[in-house]
């Protein structure tokens, strides 16, 4: 996946360039990206075990929530945590689940059949390349984490900003001043961008979550980043005057 989006400027002499890549399926850096782990175990459930159940409202049942919770051992989700706060987990009591179960639907590696989770043939193909998997499970994230009714997140400009200046790290409030250009005190807004963009390059991989103060979070890269993104400025043809 490559974009392109012009600079700002009176000239736009050129473009940046982000382009997305799928890893090789044996490198290590993946192992950075809980929800990629986490496609790979439901999908590999799926073909190994059958069709998942669902609830009337099209939840997955508590059978495989249990089983989820334990099987992702999810950073910040763990068994002990979610168990803390709920006797019984259901789906919507995972959020990493509730994400999950979009983004494979949306990607059309499952679908919905007769009160069953169905694998559909491009999820079983895809479990076969699982780093053409994890490119699938970004594309649909972002695009999908990126629009909210109060924030509107143009990732080009985002994920160029973190390239430039989460080296060697950036707490959040910096993230909302420098990257945003917005208030750091703004609660409201920090935890939109939390939600809708620190949070999904997180589960991709991509950032690595530190608590840095009890009042504030440090990000940072990870090895993945390099792997999986490119940046670079693509300069237009010159134009001949006639």
């Amino acid at each position: 996946m490559t974009i392109l989006v012009p600079l700002p400027g009176m000239l736009q002499m050129c473009t940046i360039m982000i382009e997305f890549h799928a890893p090789a399926p044996d490198v290590p850096e993946l192992a950075l990206s809980p929800l990629h782990r986490a496609a790979l175990l439901t999908l590999r459930h799926l073909v190994e075990t059958g069709p998942i159940g669902l609830t009337p409202n099209k939840a997955l049942k508590r059978y495989f929530v249990t089983w989820a919770a334990e099987a992702f051992n999810w950073p910040g989700y763990t068994t002990d945590e979610l168990y803390r706060l709920n006797k019984v987990l259901n789906e919507h009591d995972f959020p990493p689940l509730v994400v999950l179960h979009d983004l494979l639907l949306a990607a059309k590696l499952v679908r919905h059949r007769k009160g069953f989770l169905h694998i559909t043939k491009k999820g079983i193909d895809l479990l076969e390349h699982s780093g053409s998997l994890w490119l699938v499970l970004a594309q649909h994230l972002l695009l999908a984490a990126g629009h909210d009714d109060y924030l509107d997140v143009e990732w080009v400009s985002v994920l160029n900003a973190i390239n430039v200046v989460a080296h060697t790290g950036i707490t959040q409030k910096q993230f909302l001043s420098r990257v945003m250009g917005a208030d750091e005190n703004d609660y409201n807004l920090r935890s939109l961008v939390y939600v809708h963009v620190l949070r999904p390059l997180c589960w991709l991989g991509l950032l690595q979550e530190t608590r840095y103060k009890q009042s504030d979070r440090f990000f940072a890269k990870t090895a993945l980043w390099s792997v999986a993104l490119t940046f670079g400025d693509v300069t237009p043809p010159s134009v001949t005057k006639h």
